[in-house]
């Protein structure tokens, strides 16, 4: 982990839970669009995936909707 403290490494860990979550889910998601086992989806090529297409979701800061007309 590059978390240096306790605390940092409980959060970093539990971010990298949430992500695996987040992906499984959407591969669940993609499995019964497609009428397919879900256990036949391959983890990485879902994870490559989501990397490639999340440019694509640019999200706005808090502070950066303000400014927006």
């Amino acid at each position: 982990m590059r978390s240096k403290t306790a605390d940092l490494v409980r959060q970093e860990f539990y971010g990298l839970l949430m992500a695996h979550f987040a992906v499984r889910a959407l591969m669940h998601e993609a499995a019964l669009k497609a009428n397919v086992d879900p256990d036949r989806l391959s983890f990485l090529h879902a994870v490559r995936v989501v990397r490639r297409k999340l440019p694509a979701f640019n999200a706005i800061s808090p502070s950066a909707e303000k400014s927006l007309p």
